[in-house]
């Protein structure tokens, strides 16, 4: 009688035992599970348009207008003192002035998506931070010496 009772409690016990187990472990699956992603804030913001003149041969031939639209990372930016459109435009306009590739004739054939890749490469370094996600072209034109209204 005395072992009877002595496996019913001990049948309890394991019963009781595995299934405290068994709901700890479920619980830690669940909570690592719909813990999400850190998820990054970014806002857009759109820079003015510049004008960045292209010399040929000696001579002023015309301008590239350009303007950009940025993802900013709003996290990184919140420490920053001076706009980051500076920055941006800074590198824009070195970029368009010094590239020796940049035919003004032909601009359907530029690369317009290493240009972007590289103006947020060379900002976040100048920042030392990374600021800005994306970079994208609001418009870039060419418009030639002679068009432009005296």
């Amino acid at each position: 009688m005395i072992k009877l009772i002595v496996s019913c409690v001990w049948i309890c016990f394991l019963t009781v035992a595995s299934g405290y187990a068994a709901a700890l472990w479920k619980l830690e699956h669940v909570e690592a599970a719909a813990t999400p992603a850190a998820v990054e804030k970014v806002e857009y913001k759109k820079t003015r348009p510049i004008n960045v003149p292209i010399i040929a041969k000696g001579k002023l031939a015309g301008y590239v207008v350009a303007q950009f639209g940025y993802t900013l990372l709003t996290e990184n930016a919140k420490e920053l003192t001076v706009p980051p459109e500076v920055f941006l435009l800074d590198e824009a306009f070195q970029t368009l002035y010094g590239d020796e590739k940049l035919d003004f004739h032909h601009l359907e054939r530029y690369d317009v998506a290493g240009l972007t890749k590289v103006l947020v490469q060379k900002v976040n370094h100048r920042l030392d931070k990374e600021i800005i996600k994306d970079v994208l072209v609001e418009e870039l034109n060419f418009v030639a010496k002679e068009d432009i209204a005296k």
